[in-house]
């Protein structure tokens, strides 16, 4: 498995002859679409190569149908019931489990489904052998995280098992595998109560055979300050759930200054930091599956930045005929374009950044990875994570 950058006069023939790989193998892997152009910048996954290219999508070298249950890891995402069913056929070959987002609940503790159904999503994930989670939040009315709706739950044991009653019901009606706890801005007092209720949900569904996971805020130090962090005490809640997931994003966000979402600087830290506190055995490691666009010059309060997918983004540097930039320190792609008299800055993922991702999961042994999220298919980052799991090194 190499990774190719390209450069000034390149072109999917000449690249593809000098790597020794089909052309449409290339084109394939990488989703480039016709007429075949490529950003200078842009970086392709070269894979190894045998065999003859089928054209519906595999190489005789993979053994379709087979790679979740070769690949040592824990592999799950997040995904919305309106994810494209397209993107979800081609998704779920390469899950241990999908995390269906998400239900919330009242503060009479009455679970509220998602907008739109998601049986088929639980149907389709059975079918490939795919573990679907139910999810949980407190998201409020205005979609945004309520930090009194989790301070009612989690200081109230009638309420707590009266939604953890409507969750058994439901998770076994629908055919769920599983619960995850997805709260944010937990308030600094409610940190032990947090922890006892994820505790609690743990006892009972384990009862059922369901295990419970906790998204945590990306915290690199036991005391951190600021909302997002006081309420999340790793190692009380790495000690009673089966799994955590590090929510290593969102350095850069739509209401934040230009900067790579997920800076390997930073993530590394927060990998430090979690590792001391809970059981490598169960950390995922949260990896993003989008970037953003912002508007130039970023003006807090007021730029809103664009959320754009992997392929969205190279097409944008093609279009606008710009270099794509690598920060060696974040680790990440990222450049700058012109549009209607208005500057752009983009950061987002490619095969380097999530290479670097990876490597970082086998240096700390971690035992998942964990996508925000999958409503995007961004076909190279699958075949990475197999040749660095699989096929390179023998990882474990």
């Amino acid at each position: 498995m190499q990774i190719y950058v390209v450069k000034e006069g390149d072109n999917v023939d000449y690249i593809a002859s000098s790597m020794g790989i089909p052309v449409d193998a290339l084109i394939y892997d990488n989703q480039i679409e016709y007429p075949y152009r490529l950003a200078v910048g842009q970086a392709l996954f070269i894979g190894e190569y045998s065999g003859k290219f089928t054209g519906d999508g595999y190489y005789q070298r993979r053994e379709n149908g087979e790679r979740k249950n070769r690949i040592p890891l824990y592999v799950s995402g997040y995904a919305y019931p309106y994810i494209s069913d397209k993107v979800l056929e081609e998704t779920l070959p390469e899950l241990t489990a999908i995390y269906i987002f998400s239900y919330g609940f009242t503060t009479e503790g009455e679970l509220v489904p998602p907008s739109r159904n998601e049986d088929w999503m639980i149907a389709a994930a059975h079918q490939q052998g795919v573990r679907p989670v139910l999810t949980l939040t407190p998201l409020g009315s205005d979609g945004r995280f309520n930090n009194n709706l989790v301070a009612a739950l989690v200081r109230d044991q009638a309420m707590q098992r009266k939604l953890l009653w409507e969750l058994g019901s439901v998770m076994q009606q629908k055919g769920y595998g599983g619960l995850d706890i997805d709260f944010e801005y937990i308030q600094a007092e409610d940190r032990g109560a947090f922890a006892g209720f994820v505790e609690f949900a743990t006892q009972v569904m384990n009862l059922f055979d369901y295990p419970v996971s906790v998204a945590l805020a990306p915290k690199t130090s036991r005391d951190q300050p600021g909302l997002l962090y006081e309420g999340v005490d790793y190692r009380l809640l790495g000690a009673v759930a089966n799994r955590v997931m590090l929510m290593t994003y969102e350095w850069g966000y739509t209401y934040g200054p230009p900067m790579a979402v997920a800076p390997l600087n930073m993530v590394r830290r927060v990998v430090e930091y979690a590792i001391s506190e809970i059981p490598k055995e169960k950390i995922s490691l949260g990896i993003p599956n989008y970037g953003y666009d912002w508007p130039l010059p970023y003006v807090r309060g007021t730029t809103k930045a664009t959320t754009i997918g992997t392929l969205e983004a190279i097409q944008l540097a093609i279009d606008h005929g710009v270099e794509i930039r690598f920060d060696e320190i974040a680790q990440s792609p990222y450049f700058r374009y012109w549009q209607y008299g208005i500057q752009h800055e983009v950061w987002f993922e490619d095969v380097r950044s999530l290479q670097a991702k990876f490597e970082l999961v086998k240096e700390y042994d971690l035992s998942g990875v964990g996508y925000w999220q999958l409503m995007r298919y961004f076909r190279a980052n699958w075949l990475l994570l197999e040749e660095m799991f699989v096929r390179e090194r023998g990882y474990r």
